[in-house]
């Protein structure tokens, strides 16, 4: 009998895991108001498209979560949906409550955010948010 090499590339079900694990963690430093693991989560060329239909690229994001136009209070996740869209990438849309402040405005939002991640090496990386009502 051979002896197998284990099967070392990640599974769907290891990617959409993965993804997961970033998602939750770029929510939750957005209520902890971490901007810096956010820049780590982020893709440099992250972009934040508001229910307005405003793009907003990640350091203007970034700038005003710093100076305190955008505060989250809590975000609770309603339901998660999690897709493949290619070779480690996957696409995140879930349903949140999101309590935040927003230009001295504080509300709660019943959002609808479509999350793009890859996974460069071990790592996943969010390219883009898209955030609309539900």
């Amino acid at each position: 009998m051979t002896a197998r090499k284990p099967n070392t590339e990640p599974t769907a079900a290891d990617d959409h895991a993965g993804a997961v694990l970033a998602y939750r963690a770029y929510l939750q430093a957005m209520i902890e108001g971490d901007t810096e693991v956010l820049d780590a989560l982020l893709d440099d060329e992250f972009t934040l498209t508001h229910m307005t239909g405003y793009v907003q690229p990640k350091t203007e994001r970034l700038s005003q979560m710093r100076g305190g136009q955008f505060v989250h209070h809590s975000i609770k996740e309603k339901g998660l949906d999690v897709h493949t869209v290619g070779a480690g990438a996957v696409r995140l849309v879930s349903r949140t409550l999101t309590d935040a402040t927003v230009y001295g405005t504080r509300a709660e939002w019943r959002l609808r955010l479509a999350a793009d991640f890859t996974r460069h090496d071990d790592t996943w990386i969010a390219l883009r948010t898209v955030a609309t009502t539900w």
